[in-house]
Order: C-alpha cells, then structure tokens, then sequence
C-alpha cells in the first residue's frame, strides 16, 4: 500500500517564511517584524524578475518589429483569415478570364484575399496545377477557371 506523503500549509501556499510553523496571531511583535522583513525581500526580488521580464519582452518585440511580425498595435500578426479558401477565390477570380500566375496572384489579392506568405505566387501556381478539375492550362504559364 503507498503512504501519503504529509504536505505543509507552508509548502502548500508556495511562500517563503521565516519558518516558525506558528500562526501568525500566535507570533510575538519581533517575530512579526522578522516575518515583514522576510516578505519584503521577496516582494523586492520578484519585482526585480519581473522587470528582467518586461526588458527581455521588450528586445523580444523590438526582434520581432525588425521582421515585421508586429502590428500597429504591438501584437503579434497572425495569419489572416479569408472567407473562402485560395481555390474558391481563384475560381471567382479566374472566372471567364485567361491570366498569367502573376496575374493571378495580383487579382485574387485585389479580390479581398489576404495573405503573409513571402511566396504567395509559388502557392498560387501550385494549387493552380494540383486543382485540374478546377482550372484549364491554356499555354505556359496561362490559366482559366473551367
């Protein structure tokens, strides 16, 4: 049978004290004293940590600004979200239309779809060659919606 380990009131709350064990009104003025003392050092240590924090966030966000990750506001960008998915709006786009990946990719962002990627013209030419059913290759580099 395991036995259970017997856990202190003291180790419990997770804060230092002077160690006395004793109730606080059972404790004399001098150990009351010691014991402000001892919080006030730890009060004192944690707001140092804590504004070591605040100077790491700070290079952090001044990092993440230099690659452009922050907005206006100073929260991280996330990715955007768009009401259809790329080959839904390519479709809208290519509708009717004959246009060149770079066309493409120019018209579907004038469109409303908003992207971070670097290489958005790469994805636009990959989901335009994998989605045969959905877009006819007229010549190099030239696609229509079918």
């Amino acid at each position: 049978m395991a036995t259970k380990k017997k856990v202190s009131k003291k180790k419990q709350s997770g804060r230092k004290s002077s160690g006395t064990g004793r109730a606080v009104k059972n404790m004399s003025i001098t150990e009351l004293q010691n014991e402000l003392r001892i919080r006030e050092r730890e009060v004192g240590k944690l707001q140092r940590k804590r504004e070591k924090m605040y100077a790491q966030i700070a290079e952090i966000d001044t990092a993440l600004a230099a690659y452009g990750a922050l907005g206006s506001s100073g929260a991280v960008l996330r990715r955007p979200r768009n009401e259809k998915n790329l080959v839904d709006s390519l479709l809208d786009t290519l509708n009717g239309k004959t246009m060149s990946v770079t066309d493409a990719t120019r018209a579907v962002q004038e469109d409303g779809y908003m992207t971070t990627a670097a290489n958005f013209r790469t994805i636009v030419n990959q989901a335009l060659i994998r989605e045969k059913k959905k877009f006819k290759k007229i010549s190099r580099g030239q696609y229509t919606a079918r």
